[in-house]
């Protein structure tokens, strides 16, 4: 932290399951020589999952923890370095926490259900900004560029399932108030926030699109060479107004081109083919590129051409790339044997998987001019070799300085090298050189050899202390070693003590990037400390521009084969350098390109201009080209009163004399001018459900286009209920109907699953019509699909290759409390097959009841043969059909009145339910059929047994004391056979 405070976090972890155990918090105030352990809740074990520490004050420290069931979760905040800790308990699991990088107190707190929570007070109190956000796309607001400080960049899941990039204050961030950024859906992790720039991608059918913001201005796809059809992008670097990119191209499978930006980041240029990349064990990419950090445009790659790897120097941002220099002697002074063009020095580019270790090239922004890498000599790279190099002049020269791979650790802006070798085996010593890696001194750091796990260092670039960490045994506590190095150096250097170097490429060119560049350096001979106070840089003299500042503008390439044609640049076949750019506006002119642009933040002055002999065009009058619209939220599928904001946008032709006439199709017409430059909003409420066709129409003299999106209102669906025959035949045609509630839903659509087929059927009606080949029990399922909502529901058939359906009726006194809806007929068809198995002795699994929608109210009561008769006609079949034969003789009517025969039934409504069934005999009534029936039976069919098992009998009454109603039931005579 500041100052000489150390907080270490130790955990300990279950050798089997890997889950922690414990955690503890150690804290030294001395440069790590003696440590306290914190209690942060005294008689209770916690585990700390997250540490962070605030960047603009790093004396306030936050824990994430848990209890040991991890069910409770805890901050400690701390304002004094860990010295106390005020507990807090949470709501929410927090995941991961984002510190504001400019106040302090500001903090985002990410949850693994993609919840976003805000807090404004270093954590004490926390509010839910938003939901269904991607982790790892939340970006605080850049200072300097975003115009609120509490602006929040994120990116969100829609109700739909796509992602979209929206923005929102952290006081206020509901759905109703984010702003979508950007027109239309991206892709899932595309956004990303670096200084001037906003990045997102849209990938549609096999072509992904990549779009930039510079300086938060509208969205502009990003334009490559026609031909380069990325599969893959990742932005190097954004320094210095320009964009440096590595772009996968279709044909690349293992490589990745550089490319760079104009300042706007949208047109770009290629300036070194195939660097070489590898997938990671996580599946990420790495790509072989290294900014050097301390002096501005110089990188390092590794470029793959016919299966061997050489590494690349450029002093110019990519203008110009070189191959190392080998040195001229090894590490004991003797003479190499490596010599131009068939031997250079090779370094691995590569970065360690140990945040706590370096890579293996090691720079850093106060030691400029310092790399130092593992690699080897030869014509090209060798994975399993891996000597140690330095140049301590940015590169021009070399010197070996170990035969095997070490971790590198950069002390008082790189007075001070330390130097551990990267080894399985434990270490009690290390190296360290004061002159820049020309002589090391080996140093016992500790009595009793230890496994080496990282290396750690004081904040900041001016510390002499550092501290080695590891274990003795893999089962043994961690071994933490202070190293101070203060000691070795008397006193604080002064401007004696230094000379100064001036910075040079390869060819020993001293005017780079347009200017003489010269750095302050500590005499090999001053043993002081350089201190907080000290700078690097020293003086800067412009030069006067040549050749080398300028790079190929867009479209362009040099010919490289062409040695006769030395840096000249040509234009690309698919490429007219006299086009007008998208935005060019009548009356305004343009330059057409040279073929060459000035290397972005290059200060030459005067000289050669390459840019000089640029044709002046004057705009012509362009139609309108790419017009979209949309929608704000990108939701098509709106409520009933919602307020909607539709954006135009234009991709190409001139704006400012264009006319766009919006229909906004309920009526609601309108003419703009300059729609989109002005971004004047188009809002609109629609009160009725429907259908709108909304149509912006783009025209000029010289064209016109035309955008349109359909608006469909609606409300959300309530539920939906399947209805199906609930026997059917073989082969048989069935009706499935879905009745949708609310009974006015419009614009649904419906998807049928029937049996164990994953490939739904998909209809604008409510009914299908189907056949089931096979005997069985087949499940059913529709799903209701409106645009806002989607309801399900799920019914079984049973398929048999022979039943019995028999039509019955109801007297007309049960039309009048029928309310249609699925729970009430499902009901009254249990009670009535109920009835008609007690009455006839036929098993109740044997017969089936299905009330029919609609008035007057009939159903059909399917019969079915046990299953040993299956196969033959059933004699249950032939008893219900010699009852009703019998009774239509007797009455000497095709229908029978069964008042005389049955029991009869009573409905009643009730209030807080739908509708119940009961079971009433209200009077004795003698039974006539040619069945026999016992006193017993008789007794049981008028009893309270009859209610339906599903029903509350204890709700059944007339709680009104009004007077029942009776419905009788009739049965047809000519039962139908399958």
């Amino acid at each position: 932290l500041s100052g000489t405070v150390i907080l270490i976090l130790t955990k300990y972890y279950h050798v089997d399951s890997s889950k922690v155990l414990e955690s503890s918090l150690w804290r030294s105030s001395d440069y790590g020589t003696t440590y306290t352990k914190l209690n942060l809740m005294p008689g209770t074990t916690i585990v700390v999952s997250n540490f962070y520490i605030c960047p603009t004050n790093k004396k306030k420290v936050i824990l994430v923890s848990s209890s040991i069931n991890e069910r409770d979760q805890l901050l400690f905040i701390s304002t004094d370095e860990g010295s106390s800790f005020q507990r807090q308990p949470l709501s929410f699991t927090a995941e991961t926490l984002l510190f504001h990088p400019k106040e302090e107190d500001k903090v985002l707190a990410y949850c693994k259900e993609g919840k976003l929570y805000v807090s404004m007070d270093l954590g004490r109190k926390w509010t839910l900004m938003q939901e269904r956000v991607t982790k790892g796309r939340i970006f605080w607001s850049v200072a300097g560029v975003d115009v609120d400080p509490d602006l929040v960049h994120m990116e969100m899941q829609d109700t739909s399932g796509g992602y979209l990039y929206v923005t929102c204050l952290i006081q206020n961030c509901s759905d109703k108030t984010v702003t979508a950024q950007f027109l239309g859906k991206i892709d899932h992790n595309s956004l990303s926030v670096q200084d001037d720039y906003i990045f997102v991608k849209v990938t549609t059918g096999n072509r992904t699109k990549h779009y930039v913001s510079y300086q938060r201005n509208e969205f502009v796809q990003m334009s490559f060479p026609k031909y380069a059809l990325p599969k893959d992008v990742h932005i190097v670097s954004t320094d210095e107004s320009q964009v440096f990119l590595a772009l996968q191209e279709w044909y690349q499978t293992d490589s990745y081109n550089l490319y760079q930006s104009d300042p706007q980041g949208v047109y770009y240029s290629v300036v070194l083919e195939n660097v070489r990349s590898a997938k990671q064990p996580e599946e990420s990419v790495v790509i072989d590129i290294l900014e050097v950090r301390g002096i501005k445009g110089v990188f390092l790659a590794n470029q793959k051409v016919d299966g061997k790897v050489r590494t690349l120097i450029t002093y110019n941002k990519g203008r110009d790339w070189e191959p190392l220099a080998p040195p001229t002697t090894d590490m004991n002074g003797k003479p190499v044997n490596c010599k131009s063009p068939d031997c250079h020095l090779h370094l691995h580019l590569r970065w360690a998987d140990n945040p706590y270790v370096s890579g293996t090239v090691h720079t850093k922004d106060s030691a400029p001019g310092l790399i130092m890498g593992a690699g080897n000599l030869g014509s090209q790279l060798v994975e399993y070799k891996e000597e140690m190099y330095i140049t301590s002049d940015c590169g021009k020269t070399w010197r070996q300085v170990f035969e095997e791979e070490h971790h590198i650790l950069y002390l008082d802006h790189g007075g001070v090298i330390v130097a551990i070798k990267d080894t399985s085996i434990p270490l009690k010593i290390l190296k360290f050189s004061i002159d820049e890696g020309r002589t090391w001194t080996i140093h016992n750091f500790t009595s009793t050899s230890v496994f080496v796990d990282g290396l750690l260092s004081e904040p900041g670039d001016e510390t002499l202390v550092m501290t080695v960490f590891g274990h003795i045994s893999y089962r043994s506590d961690w071994e933490l070693v202070k190293v101070d190095f203060r000691q070795s150096f008397p006193r604080q250097c002064t401007e004696g003590d230094y000379d100064s170097w001036k910075l040079t490429d390869l060819q020993g060119e001293k005017c780079i990037m347009g200017q003489e560049r010269s750095f302050r350096k500590r005499k090999d001979t001053a043993f002081c400390i350089k201190g907080r106070s000290y700078t690097s840089a020293l003086t800067t003299k412009p030069c006067q521009c040549s050749e080398k500042d300028f790079n190929c503008d867009y479209g362009f390439e040099r010919a490289q084969s062409l040695k006769t044609e030395g840096d000249r640049c040509f234009a690309d076949f698919w490429h007219d350098p006299d086009s007008p750019p998208d935005d060019c506006h009548q009356g305004h002119n343009f330059q057409s390109s040279t073929g060459y642009r000035k290397v972005v933040s290059n200060l030459c002055e005067g000289g050669v201009n390459k840019q000089q002999s640029a044709k002046l065009h004057t705009c012509p009058l362009l139609p309108p080209r790419g017009l979209q619209l949309g929608i704000k939220g990108q939701m098509l599928a709106v409520a009933p009163g919602d307020d909607i904001t539709f954006i135009v946008h234009q991709e190409q032709g001139d704006t400012s004399s264009t006319k766009y006439q919006v229909d906004l199709g309920d009526g609601m017409r309108a003419i703009y001018q300059n729609l989109t430059v002005t971004d004047e909003p188009i809002q609109h409420r629609y009160e009725q459900q429907g259908v709108y066709r909304v149509t912006v129409k783009a025209e000029n003299v010289a064209g016109h286009d035309q955008a349109t999106i359909y608006i469909q209102v609606t409300a959300p669906l309530q539920e939906v209920h399947l209805e199906v025959v609930p026997i059917a035949g073989i082969n048989q045609e069935v009706n499935l109907t879905a009745v949708v509630l609310p009974f006015e839903a419009n614009l649904t659509v419906f998807y049928w699953w029937i049996g164990d087929n994953l490939q739904p059927k998909m209809s604008l009606g409510n009914s299908l019509i189907t056949r089931f080949p096979e005997e069985g029990e087949v499940s059913v399922t529709v799903q209701a699909s409106n645009g806002r909502s989607m309801v399900q529901d799920t019914k079984n058939v049973h398929v048999y290759d022979r039943f019995q359906v028999i039509p019955l009726a109801f007297s007309s006194n049960l039309d009048r409390l029928n309310p249609n809806i699925p729970e009430w007929r499902e009901d009254v068809g249990q009670v009535v097959t109920k009835i008609l198995a007690k009455i006839t002795g036929i098993p109740q699994v044997s017969l089936v009841t299905m009330v029919k929608r609609g008035l007057p109210t009939t159903a059909d009561l399917y019969v079915l043969p046990p299953e040993s008769q299956r196969d033959k006609r059933s004699v249950f079949v032939d008893k219900v059909h010699y009852q009703t034969s019998y009774q239509n003789y007797k009455s000497h009517s095709p229908w029978l009145r069964t008042e005389d025969a049955y029991p009869p039934l009573f409905f009643r409504k009730l209030p807080g339910r739908n509708v119940y069934a009961q079971m009433h005999n209200e009077k004795e009534q003698e039974m006539t059929s040619p069945v026999n029936h016992s006193e017993d039976t008789q007794h049981i069919i008028q009893g309270e047994e009859f209610i339906d098992d599903d029903l509350d009998s204890q709700t059944l009454g007339n709680a009104e004391g009004s007077p029942a109603f009776c419905s009788l039931i009739r049965i047809r005579t000519n039962p139908h056979y399958y």
